[in-house]
C-alpha cells in the first residue's frame, strides 16, 4: 500500500468522523457516508465522495452545507492528523448505492417477471399434453 494510500485511509475516517461530530449544520443529514476519499500524490488536493439519504432537495442542501463547512473541517483535519500539507477539499456526490439499489430492484423484478412466464409456459404446456 502507497504513502498516499494509507494517508487517504486515515483521512477518510477522520472526515467521516468530522462530519458525524463536529459539524452542526442541520442540513447535513445524520446519515451521511463517506464513501471514498481520493487523495493526490502530492498531498495538496483531496476529492472526497459522500452519500447521503434523501430526496434531491436534501441533497443539494447537504453538498452546499459541506461545501460550506470545508474550511473547518480541513482545519480539524489538521488538528486530528500529523500530516505537513493540508489538502484543499472538494466534496462530490457519490451515487453508487442508490444506483446499486435501483438494479437490485430492476434484476428482481425480471425475474419475477421471467417465474411468471415459466409458470404460464408450464400451464399451457400441461393443458396442450391433456
Amino acid at each position: 500500500m502507497e504513502r498516499t494510500d494509507r494517508i487517504a485511509s486515515e483521512m477518510k475516517r477522520v472526515v467521516s468522523d468530522i462530519i458525524r461530530t463536529e459539524l452542526k449544520d442541520p442540513r447535513i443529514p445524520v446519515v451521511t457516508s463517506v464513501t471514498r476519499l481520493k487523495l493526490a500524490k502530492d498531498l495538496k488536493f483531496a476529492k472526497i465522495y459522500v452519500s447521503f439519504l434523501g430526496s434531491d432537495e436534501e441533497k443539494t442542501a447537504a453538498m452546499k452545507a459541506l461545501k460550506a463547512s470545508s474550511g473547518l473541517i480541513r482545519y480539524q483535519i489538521g488538528q486530528k492528523m500529523t500530516i505537513r500539507t493540508l489538502p484543499e477539499l472538494n466534496f462530490a456526490l457519490d451515487e453508487s448505492i442508490e444506483y446499486g439499489s435501483y438494479m437490485a430492484e430492476r434484476i428482481e423484478q425480471v425475474r419475477r417477471e421471467d417465474r411468471l412466464k415459466e409458470k404460464e409456459t408450464a400451464g399451457s404446456q400441461e393443458a396442450t399434453e391433456n
